[in-house]
Parts: structure tokens; C-alpha cells; sequence
């Protein structure tokens, strides 16, 4: 019986005659066998649902709620107009003398440029043979995801740039650039007020009910709800309505329904390189898009010899731009729990 021992594991019945290494027993007459002698028996576990990274929800192009309503011929631009109001007449009339007539002015134009925007991927047919996971629906999402993505901040980037500015008043001294935010200067109630009292006295338009949008980073809406005193979103909402305290929202405040994404826009753009964030709020019409051809996901066709390798990919074909300035409005600011 030792020499069958011995030969499953090629050592000696006294010392490695066990199954796997491990030293025999003729009083029970087994082998010992444990992972460290059975090594190449023993492997890593792996579980096959593979999760996807971390994701914020896209949301910017929802503003765009400006489109061609009755565009004349396809092209590489569109061109919206906007009429001019007449100057106010308060001039008392003559009444034997006949009015002079006055001209309507030009249109204001806006003029969207189109552009084509995609991405692909390549998948293998050895992949999809060797693979421990289904990848193909993976890919299919992440594609799908990529566009959404890509979409929202070449929107943002156009919101971004506009030319109605409001710099946080948070700290010792307010700035007048970008380059002047310091860590100090974080968000305030007032600056909300400016925005809206703004955007109303521009004659903008809210996006729902009487209520204007914003959307805000969450480490900038930290600032705000954590600012104290008469005036600030905190005290009524201790004493009134605590909901929001409990469920960490802003809610609606000062005249405008807010969002909170981690994808707002900021930069170590401020002074000393600290971390300057951007806050929009905007009213109906602030944003346009044209549209040649929505974005959409292409299984691309199998081209070589083969027949290995698949493309996956989106593709799209349209664009924005700023429509009413009056109707957007930016603050920008620090961060007091992210900075640098």
C-alpha cells in the first residue's frame, strides 16, 4: 500500500506518501492534504458580474429648450432669430398731424454650428471567446454612457462661457475675476438672490412655475446650506421646514429649484491655483440646439478576413449655443471643504 502512496506523490510513504504531498499514516492508514501541498489544486475565485465605475447622472442638455421650429433646409448652421421691440412711443399725438412711421428694426441672429461628435471601440473575437464575463452587453453600456456623457459637457461648456458672472461673496473681500477666487470666497445666500433678482429683472422666463434652474456641485451646496445668520437657507428650515436638514437637500430656495451633480464644472483656476467652482442658473430659452442626426449608438459592420474584430461605437451630428444671455447666469466660488 506505500508503494501506491508513493507513487501518487512521488515521495516516500513515511514522510510525503499522503494524496497531494502531505506525510502517511499507517495507523489510519490516509495521506494528509492540505492547500499549502496541494498548491496547484487551490486557485483564485472569481465572480463574474463585473461592476461599472461610479457614475454621475447627466443632466445639462435638459436646458437646451431651444430648437428649430420650422427649419428652412438642412446645412451645416442653423440660424435663429429673434425680433426687436419697438421703441416706447410716449409722445402725445397731434390730431391734425399725421404720425411719422419708424422702421422694425433687424432681427437678432443666433447661429448654431454643427458639428459631427463620436467614439468606438473595438472588440475581438478572441476576446469574446476568452472572456470570464459577457462583455458585450458591458461594452454596449459604456458606449452608451460615453455618449450621454460627452454630450452633457459639451453642453456645460457652452453654458459655461457665458457673459453674466456672479462672484462669490462668502469671504473677506468679493473677487472680480476668476483668477482672484480665493479659498474663502464661498457661496452665499445673496449670491442666489443677485442671480434670481437678476434673471427677473432681465425679464427671463422660469423653467417651472415661478421657479428659475440651478445646478449646483455638491461640495458648493455644502457651503450653502451650512451658512448661518438672517438670510441664510438654514434658519427657516430649522424652524419651519426640517425636511431638507434630514435628506441633505437644498430643495427650492430664494426662487430657484436646485440640482445638486458632482459634474459642475470647477478648476484650480482661482488665485494660487485654489479650486474655483461654477454654479448656473438659468430660465427658459437660454440654451439652443440643432440637431442633423440625434446621437446614437453604431454596431459598426465586421470588415476584415477574417472576421475577428467588431466595432461598437455613437455618433452624432448637432450642436448648441447660448440663445438668451439675459436668461443665464453663473456664480462662481470656492469650496470650503475642497479648495485646492
Amino acid at each position: 500500500m506505500a508503494n501506491a502512496y508513493t507513487a501518487l506523490s512521488g515521495g516516500t510513504a513515511a514522510t510525503n506518501g499522503g494524496l497531494g504531498g502531505g506525510a502517511y499514516s499507517s495507523n489510519d492508514n490516509v495521506g494528509t492534504f492540505t492547500p499549502s501541498n496541494g498548491a496547484g489544486l487551490v486557485q483564485k475565485a472569481y465572480d463574474r458580474l463585473v461592476e461599472f465605475a461610479l457614475r454621475s447622472q447627466p443632466l445639462l442638455r435638459s436646458v437646451a429648450d431651444k430648437r428649430p421650429a420650422r427649419q428652412a433646409m438642412p446645412g451645416s448652421s442653423v440660424v435663429f432669430q429673434i425680433y426687436n421691440d419697438l421703441a416706447k412711443a410716449t409722445t402725445a399725438l397731434s390730431e391734425q398731424v399725421d404720425p411719422d412711421s419708424v422702421a422694425i428694426g433687424s432681427p437678432s441672429a443666433v447661429t448654431v454650428t454643427l458639428n459631427e461628435y463620436g467614439n468606438a471601440v473595438l472588440t475581438t473575437r478572441k476576446l469574446q471567446l476568452f472572456s470570464l464575463a459577457d462583455v458585450d452587453p458591458a461594452i454596449a453600456n459604456i458606449v452608451a454612457f460615453n455618449m450621454a456623457d460627452s454630450i452633457d459637457e459639451l453642453v456645460q461648456t457652452e453654458l459655461r462661457g457665458g457673459s453674466n458672472v456672479i462672484f462669490a461673496t462668502g469671504g473677506a473681500t468679493t473677487p472680480a475675476a476668476t483668477n482672484q477666487i480665493a479659498a474663502e470666497d464661498t457661496i452665499t445666500a445673496a449670491d442666489i438672490r443677485k442671480a434670481i433678482a437678476k434673471l427677473r429683472a432681465g425679464k427671463a422666463v422660469p423653467r417651472k412655475g415661478s421657479l428659475y434652474w440651478c445646478a449646483i456641485h455638491p461640495e458648493v451646496s455644502h457651503d450653502l446650506r451650512a451658512e448661518t445668520g438672517s438670510g441664510a437657507w438654514r434658519l427657516p428650515h430649522e424652524y419651519q421646514s426640517n425636511a431638507e436638514i434630514w435628506s441633505g437637500e437644498i430643495g427650492t430656495f430664494e426662487g430657484a429649484y436646485f440640482i445638486e451633480s458632482p459634474r459642475m464644472y470647477n478648476a484650480t483656476d482661482g488665485a494660487s491655483s485654489a479650486r474655483a467652482f461654477r454654479t448656473l442658473l438659468a430660465g427658459q430659452q437660454a440654451l439652443a440646439e440643432a440637431v442633423a442626426e440625434e446621437p446614437h449608438v453604431v454596431i459598426g459592420n465586421v470588415t476584415d478576413k477574417l472576421m475577428r474584430l467588431r466595432p461598437i461605437g455613437w455618433y452624432g451630428v448637432l450642436g448648441w449655443k447660448r440663445y438668451r444671455e439675459e436668461a443665464l447666469y453663473r456664480i462662481e466660488s470656492s469650496s470650503s471643504i475642497n479648495a485646492a
